[in-house]
Formats: C-alpha cells, sequence, structure tokens
C-alpha cells in the first residue's frame, strides 16, 4: 500500500495570484457554452458520460481534456491539433488583456463565488499549498504529458483558503464585481448556473493579491493536477509560465463548500467472494433497500466507527464494526489518530491490501467513481463490486493537511467543482 506519511511543513509565505490572458470560447462559434463546458476530467464517467459529452457539441472540452486514440501519444497529440485548430478557427479567442476571473456558481440552494488566476506553483515543504491526498503516479504522468503537448492548462482545479468571511480584500473585490453585468452566463444541465467576469482595473488586482498573500490553501479537487503543475515547474528553467498554474480559489470561510465520498468500483472482485473474505473480520448485514435508504443506514453506521457499503448484486451489504486486532495489525501506528480512523485508511490499508489484496494503482483493478448510482450500476452491469463511503468532514481534512499528514488517495469530493471550458489558460514563452 503507498500511503502518504507526515511530511515537513514550513511557516508559509502567502498566495501569489497573478492575472493572465483567458482563452475562452466565442459564444457564436459554438451551439451553446453550456454544450461546451465538461465535468473535470476525473468526474466524467466513462464510457456513457464520455459520449455524451462528445455528443453534445463537436466543440466540448472533453476533446481537449480527456482525447480518445489509441496510444496515450496519439491522445495528448490529437488534443494539441484540436486545440491548435480551435485557435485557428476563432472558436476559442484570447482575451485583450490580462485579468482575475471572478466565477460564480449557483444552483440547488447554493451560491458560490471564487477567483480564477494563475497561481505560483510550491511544493509541499514550502507549506503555501497544501495537499490532503496522496496521488497516483501514473496520473500525474498522464496529465503532464497532455500538459505538455498542449501547452496549455485545460480546467483549473479547485483551492480552499480560509479568509474572515467579511467583504474585505479578495471577499469585497468579488462581491463588487458580481454586481456588474458578466463575461458570461450560463446554466448547464445539472442545473447549475455559471457567471464569468473579469478584473483588470490595477487598484482591484492589487486589493485582491495583498489579501492572498496573507493565506495559505488546501487542495479541494485536483491533487493529480496540482502533483503535474508541480513536475512540470521542475522541468523548465524560471521564470517561465510553467512556475505557474490555473486554479480557482474560495473563501470557505465565506463560501463553504460540500464534502462528498469517491466510491471504489472493484473490477475483477465479484460480490460473491468479497462478502465471504469478511467473515469475522466485520460485520456484514444485508439490506434489501432502496439506494437512498442504504445510504442512510451507512451514515448511522458511520456514527459509530468504519463504515462501507458494497453492491453489485442487486442488493447492499453494510459492512462495520471492523475486527480490532485485524486493524491493529494491517493500520499504520505511525499516523495521528484522525487518520488512523479514517474510512480511506481502513479500505486501503485492510480491506483492499489484506483482505482482498487488490492493488490500488491498478486501474484494471479499482476504478474510483464520484457519482453514487453510476458505481453501483456499473458493478452490477460488470460483476464487480461496488465500494461506497461515507465523506470525511472538512475540518478533519483541514487538520490534517496543517499537520502535514497526507489521507489516502481520493478520499474526498469537494464540491461544486469548477466546469471545465469557461476558462482555459495557455502556457507560450
Amino acid at each position: 500500500m503507498n500511503t502518504a506519511g507526515r511530511r515537513d511543513v514550513t511557516t508559509h509565505t502567502g498566495l501569489e495570484l497573478v492575472p493572465f490572458r483567458g482563452l475562452r470560447y466565442d459564444p457564436d462559434r459554438v451551439g451553446s457554452l453550456a454544450a461546451v463546458t465538461s465535468p473535470p476530467y476525473d468526474v466524467v464517467v466513462r464510457p456513457d458520460g464520455l459520449l455524451h459529452l462528445e455528443s453534445a457539441d463537436p466543440h466540448n472540452i472533453v476533446r481537449l481534456i480527456l482525447p480518445q486514440a489509441d496510444t496515450p501519444a496519439a491522445r495528448n497529440k490529437q488534443a494539441a491539433d484540436t486545440l491548435h485548430r480551435w485557435l485557428a478557427e476563432g472558436v476559442l479567442t484570447t482575451d485583450a488583456e490580462p485579468g482575475l476571473y471572478v466565477y460564480e456558481q449557483r444552483g440547488s440552494g447554493l451560491l458560490q463565488r471564487g477567483i480564477i488566476g494563475a497561481l505560483r506553483v510550491s511544493g509541499p515543504s514550502e507549506g503555501v499549498v497544501l495537499p490532503h491526498e496522496d496521488v497516483m503516479p501514473h496520473v500525474v504522468a498522464d496529465r503532464a504529458a497532455l500538459m505538455r503537448a498542449t501547452s496549455a492548462n485545460l480546467e483549473p482545479l479547485l483551492l480552499t483558503y480560509r479568509g474572515n468571511g467579511a467583504e474585505a480584500g479578495a471577499t469585497a473585490v468579488i462581491e463588487r464585481t458580481a454586481e456588474r453585468p458578466p463575461l458570461l452566463c450560463t446554466t448547464t444541465e445539472d442545473g447549475f448556473s455559471h457567471r464569468l467576469w473579469t478584473v483588470t482595473d490595477t487598484a482591484d488586482l492589487a486589493e485582491i493579491q495583498a489579501d492572498l498573500s496573507r493565506h495559505q490553501a488546501l487542495i479541494a479537487d485536483g491533487h493529480h493536477r496540482w502533483a503535474t503543475y508541480v513536475r512540470l515547474r521542475a522541468e523548465h528553467s524560471s521564470p517561465s509560465p510553467w512556475d505557474y498554474g490555473l486554479v480557482l480559489l474560495v473563501d470557505t470561510a465565506r463560501y463553504p463548500l460540500r464534502v462528498r465520498a469517491i466510491h471504489r468500483l472493484l473490477h475483477r472482485l465479484p460480490v460473491s467472494e468479497a462478502l465471504p473474505a469478511l467473515t469475522g473480520l466485520f460485520r456484514v448485514r444485508r439490506l434489501c433497500v432502496p439506494l437512498e435508504q442504504a445510504l442512510a443506514a451507512l451514515a448511522d453506521a458511520a456514527c459509530a466507527g468504519n463504515a462501507f457499503l458494497l453492491a453489485g448484486d442487486g442488493a447492499f451489504h453494510l459492512v462495520d464494526r471492523p475486527s480490532p486486532d485485524l486493524l491493529a495489525r494491517t493500520v499504520p501506528g505511525d499516523r495521528p489518530e484522525a487518520w488512523r480512523t479514517l474510512d480511506a485508511t481502513v479500505l486501503h490499508a485492510t480491506l483492499l491490501e489484506h483482505v482482498w489484496r487488490i492493488p490500488e494503482d491498478s486501474p484494471e483493478h479499482i476504478a474510483y467513481i464520484h457519482d453514487t448510482a453510476a458505481t453501483v450500476e456499473k458493478a452490477e452491469r460488470d460483476g464487480g463490486t461496488a465500494v461506497l463511503m461515507h465523506p470525511v468532514r472538512e475540518d478533519v481534512v483541514r487538520e490534517l493537511a496543517r499537520q502535514g499528514v497526507t489521507m489516502p488517495r481520493k478520499s474526498t469530493s469537494f464540491g461544486p467543482k469548477p466546469a471545465s471550458g469557461l476558462v482555459l489558460r495557455a502556457l507560450t514563452s
């Protein structure tokens, strides 16, 4: 098991967010702005979601973030060729002057606003941007190859910081800007509306930058893309555009994010084999109820300790009350208690590695899926096992990150996530 441990975190010097000339779709050259957007690359459920997005519009951003070809090299070349063609045809155009971008998402009773910009890339030891999850090397290599080929940041990752929630500094600029007519406004099929403004006034930019320079950020979504930024920065002599990466920064003191779980799909382990292996190690109860009720039972069980919900055979199986002796043998003892008791820790250290003996680094054996119903449907269709997780509280995530302790990979899903395709950043020297 590749569990990330404690890292040294030095005193942070603050966030450095700089303006850039955004690449944006020309609304006159596409069917609609909603039709060319996509969730982040790792949220798209393939192949169903991918095909749906590709058919929504021939210029959907998914053709850049998830190009389809027979080999990795061919996929990356295809993305680069597509990007260059869209630029040449005017499908994507470059904004006239550099700016930061105020971004708003609204829907399902939620309002979120933040700032999109180019953030100076820093490593974990600098303590400016704090990861809270481990990453998979093959995914970082894949994203790095795509960024090299396209010379672009194709979608912003999501970072959070803790301001004071008052209308001062960056927040004041955001709120003032949101009173103006936006650059774009669209509503995606999930019902969320998206609005984007540009901030180019030198006084406003200075106010934002001075405020952010006093803060550090937590990676809420995009650990692999941030690790990619760090890798690519190291490959290029500084100063260069690769010193910066495209991010959305949200003050969660004012706009709290939702934290959801990321589920696991075990391709080669049917439920008929997964359950017997748990005999004597966990309590297992069969639930013949709809998904919503099964998730409620999972939430109740999670209040008392580690709990999981298995699916794939037409029913749900609540797995909880792990053997203390089993946990003592399998969970590393040199981590904080908050880490050792995480469901994701027990899943990876105990269930995957020691009970089911499933390699967590192999896409052939395991997939990480955000959508709960899609995870269950795929397990039932393919004969695998869905492992449904209960979400971790944000305060636990942030405190572990501050201690320099990373969680097992794909432990959390913060949202709402920024839509991909609203603004891109070219990396041209």
